[in-house]
């Protein structure tokens, strides 16, 4: 009696624990849904998420986690603290997921449950079967016997699927182009146009908007191409011929963030970036490359949803553009450094890629920019970017200050005389709730002319973005952005004496929101419609609208 009881007490402990674990978890994951996620990643190419790993089912032989305490996501505070603590440290099963995390909120399937009960009758047998052999019973490997007869069918399919993937992964390795690059990318369809009266920057009468609705495209691949598994080289082709606003609105503050390149032709195909990036160590990160190497590349521009591939469709509205438009593609290096979760430091220094390669210009006299940002988090749901962008732009070389955005006497103060400034840039992101998000910006900036004159500009922009993640459904993003582009607040230069100063006496606005509609993880819809308000920032000039539908294809 003595002995089987003891017997019983060895025995049941683990599949009691494990069923009213696994019970009760699933009524917790039900009524608290999906856990939080850090808001700050790191800028990447777009790809589909992946969908969530199998949870480790080895034993403790198999697996690193021997203590509970090395599960990050579990607490001693947890209602199933003891349990778990138990069928780790005891047992050896059910010992989570291969990144240390158990994530206990989450639903289980019953293959799932099938592969967790499997490991732990293997973890039993093995304590059977060595020392503890003498405390076995009949009744004991009967009850055993059991529960395996009751999930043979679960466990026989979860073979058969494992067996399944192992021959398809045999099939794809076997025929794919390349074992080290994985083929990725996005093509864009938009149907768009613009209304109100153009910008007066002459003395013309007609100034009506003769624009009609028009459909375009922009279609981009990337290669990414690893060689260790953490390295990444990536190599994009794009086609495009998605017009440029600004000819036809008489301003830049119209213009679609992701418009054709004017100095490539209309649908030609041509090298979009590539760039390297590799780590060393935890901690260090490094870029380098000779095509498109973008502060927006190595650096959180904290506007993760209204900034996105399916976000807003205005340039403006994108990030802050003093900051990370440095108004060329770059060529150059960059690194990121993590000195904890809170403090990240990102350095980079860049020059002009049409001008980099040229013996007579090269690196060192190139337009160029010096960067430099240090993102603060202190917690997953707030971030900070307080930035620092030095940029030098030689004479009667097509350049601008903005990015692209902004008003003319902004993007281009002294026309088209060298130039150098100091832009400083503030950005934050705030995860309110689950489905608020409130980001924004202030960018500051001092230039100098440095030939032909010398005079001093003083250029300000701002906004702030209010984002609705899930909005209406699950994967769906409503997005609302309200700044004021680019504007030169003071300015000494004049075009000739007795001109008046390049400067803006008055304030645009820039009003815009869109709903973007996810049909599958593949394919999204995104109405947008943005006005420009006291355009050039010049209240003469009447409001501009745009609107825009926009599907954008990822695969």
């Amino acid at each position: 009696m003595k002995k089987t009881f003891w017997n019983l007490l060895f025995t049941f402990p683990v599949f009691l624990m494990l069923l009213f674990l696994v019970a009760s978890t699933r009524t917790f994951a039900q009524e608290q849904g999906r856990e939080k996620s850090p808001s700050i990643t790191q800028n990447t190419p777009e790809t589909t998420p992946a969908e969530p790993s199998q949870p480790s089912a080895q034993s403790t032989t198999e697996s690193p986690v021997t203590s509970v305490s090395e599960l990050s996501d579990v607490q001693p505070t947890d209602w199933a603290f003891v349990a778990l603590q138990s069928l780790v440290e005891r047992y050896g099963c059910i010992v989570g997921y291969p990144d240390s995390t158990y994530r206990g909120n989450r639903a289980l399937t019953r293959y799932e449950f099938a592969a967790g009960l499997n490991a732990c009758l293997d973890q039993v047998n093995k304590l059977i079967a060595s020392s503890t052999a003498e405390l076995a019973t009949k009744e004991d490997l009967a009850t055993l016997q059991r529960l395996q007869e009751e999930f043979r069918p679960e466990l026989a399919q979860l073979r058969g699927k494992v067996e399944s993937l192992e021959a398809r992964t045999a099939q794809v390795e076997a025929n794919q182009f390349s074992t080290t690059t994985k083929l990725v990318g996005d093509a864009i369809f938009v149907v768009a146009d613009s209304f109100g009266d153009t910008v007066n920057n002459t003395a013309a009468d007609d100034t009506e908007d003769d624009t009609t609705t028009f459909f375009a495209y922009r279609a981009r691949l990337a290669l990414q191409t690893s060689f260790n598994g953490k390295d990444q080289l990536t190599t994009g082709l794009q086609a495009s011929n998605v017009p440029n606003l600004a000819p036809s609105t008489g301003t830049h503050m119209t213009r679609f963030t992701f418009d054709r390149q004017g100095a490539f032709a209309d649908s030609e195909l041509y090298l979009d970036r590539l760039y390297y990036r590799f780590p060393v160590g935890d901690k260090l990160t490094f870029w380098v490359g000779p095509r498109a190497l973008q502060p927006a590349v190595h650096t959180p521009t904290l506007n993760p949803l209204v900034g996105g591939i399916n976000g807003a469709v205005s340039r403006f509205a994108t990030f802050n553009p003093t900051v990370y438009r440095p108004g060329f593609d770059g060529a150059g290096a960059a690194l990121a450094y993590k000195f904890s979760k809170q403090f990240q430091l990102n350095l980079s220094y860049i020059g002009d890629n049409f001008q980099t390669n040229v013996p007579e210009i090269g690196f060192s006299d190139a337009n160029n920019i010096a960067f430099a940002q240090l993102t603060i988090s202190p917690s997953n749901e707030l971030d900070f970017g307080l930035s620092y962008v030095r940029k030098y732009f030689a004479s009667n070389t097509g350049f601008n200050l903005t990015g692209g955005t902004g008003s003319a006497f902004a993007r281009n103060p002294f026309q088209q005389n060298a130039t150098a400034s100091d832009n400083f840039g503030l950005q934050f992101n705030w995860k309110v709730t689950n489905g608020f998000n409130v980001a924004g910006w202030f960018g500051y900036t001092l230039a100098h002319q440095i030939r032909g004159g010398d005079n001093d500009a003083t250029i300000i922009n701002g906004a702030l973005t209010f984002a609705f993640p899930d909005l209406f459904r699950e994967g769906n993003v409503g997005g609302f952005i309200v700044g004021v582009p680019p504007k030169a607040i003071s300015n000494d230069f004049r075009p000739n004496p007795g001109a008046d100063r390049r400067e803006d006496n008055d304030t645009s606005l820039h009003l815009e929101a869109f709903y973007s509609y996810r049909v599958n993880n593949n394919i999204t819809i995104t109405p947008d419609l943005y006005v420009i308000l006291n355009p050039e920032h010049n209240s003469d000039n009447d409001p501009i609208w745009v609107g825009a539908l926009r599907t954008t294809f990822t695969f």
